[in-house]
């Protein structure tokens, strides 16, 4: 995936003092960048109640007013297995052991989305070209504007209506439509070039896929009837979708970030400040979310070293703020979950409209 976009790469005293500095953090400390036992732990804590949840509403059938809070919990669960081990595990962060990593990014694939699309989409493109349109297929949303130069249409100024049912649907449509629409025309999006799909890569995403096809849908089906099954699909896909889709725009569609024009082909700014400038952060004095977001609420830390744990980003952040002041960088920081949420709402209603 080529592209004729180009960062400032002659001013960069910015990313060269940044870079430094982490540098000596880990030095200084004796530290490795990678994950620690405790991530390890939360993975072992996330999969078996994964496991567990399903177990019990698969095979035990409670009651139904026992039932959908337990699927709201499952669906909370998968998404919580996304934030704090396959996205680790998809930057090789997680652990130090590659081969680690590399299975446990698969875990993607086991909640029935695939990893090697999403390390073309997120990995490469959404982490290089942030907020760029055309380069970035992370805010290509269908149905929705997020970008100035993205294409008014008439049903957009209902967006502020409808996005939160997108929001909702985004789970299942992914693993249901969307990722099979990525394997047949060979695109992320219909803007970006073809790309490669290795023999491995394909038979891993049909022998996933049935998996997925046979946990979520066949053998419930056959223990619980149809509409026992697919309500509690639909009630875990929702809340899965609902908390991944908002977790994710809260980091880059607010009304503080940047868009990149369209037609930019030379960036102004090093790649560094790009990200300072297309990405937020949210809540970070809250451990409790921290914890559960497996670090996603200190998305400017993890955009500036995608190479390192979200284990270590709350020590990262004063290092990265303190640099900022002195280089009058602009830094972009939420108090609170609200504060970003009402942003992300700004940027909504005024997509939804012609500037």
């Amino acid at each position: 995936m080529k592209s004729s976009v180009k960062f400032n790469n002659v001013n960069t005293l910015f990313s060269k003092a940044l870079k430094s500095r982490i540098n000596n953090y880990f030095s200084d400390n004796n530290t490795r960048k990678t994950g620690d036992s405790k991530i390890a732990l939360k993975a072992s804590v996330l999969f078996l109640s994964l496991i567990s949840l399903y177990l019990l509403l698969v095979f035990f059938t409670p009651h139904w007013a026992l039932s959908i809070p337990l699927c709201v919990l499952l669906g909370i669960n998968l998404a919580l297995i996304g934030f704090n081990v396959m996205h680790d595990a998809g930057h090789d962060t997680f652990s130090s052991n590659k081969s680690l990593n590399n299975i446990l990014s698969y875990s993607l694939n086991l909640l029935g989305g695939n990893i090697y699309f999403w390390k073309l989409k997120h990995n490469i493109a959404h982490h290089t070209y942030t907020n760029i349109e055309g380069e970035d297929f992370d805010i290509e949303v269908k149905f929705m504007r997020f970008h100035p130069d993205q294409e008014l249409k008439g049903y957009h100024r209902f967006q502020p209506y409808y996005y939160i049912v997108l929001y909702g649907i985004s789970y299942l449509a992914w693993v249901f439509y969307q990722d099979f629409e990525k394997y047949f025309k060979g695109r992320l999006s219909k803007s970006a070039e073809s790309f490669r799909f290795p023999l491995s890569e394909k038979v891993i995403f049909w022998v996933s896929k049935l998996i997925n096809l046979v946990l979520l849908i066949i053998i419930p089906i056959v223990n619980l009837g149809w509409i026992p099954a697919l309500v509690g699909l639909l009630i875990a896909g929702l809340v899965c979708g609902l908390c991944l889709a908002t977790v994710f725009q809260l980091a880059h569609v607010v009304s503080e970030t940047e868009f990149t024009p369209v037609d930019a082909t030379k960036i102004e700014n090093e790649w560094m400040i790009h990200q300072l400038s297309t990405t937020a952060n949210f809540t970070t004095g809250n451990k409790i979310l921290t914890w559960l977001l497996g670090g996603l609420n200190y998305q400017v830390e993890h955009h500036l070293f995608p190479r390192i744990s979200h284990v270590h980003y709350p020590a990262l952040n004063k290092i990265v703020k303190d640099l900022c002041q002195e280089f009058s960088v602009r830094y972009i920081e939420f108090n609170s979950l609200r504060e970003a949420f009402q942003s992300h709402l700004r940027v909504i209603h005024s997509m939804s409209v012609s500037s």
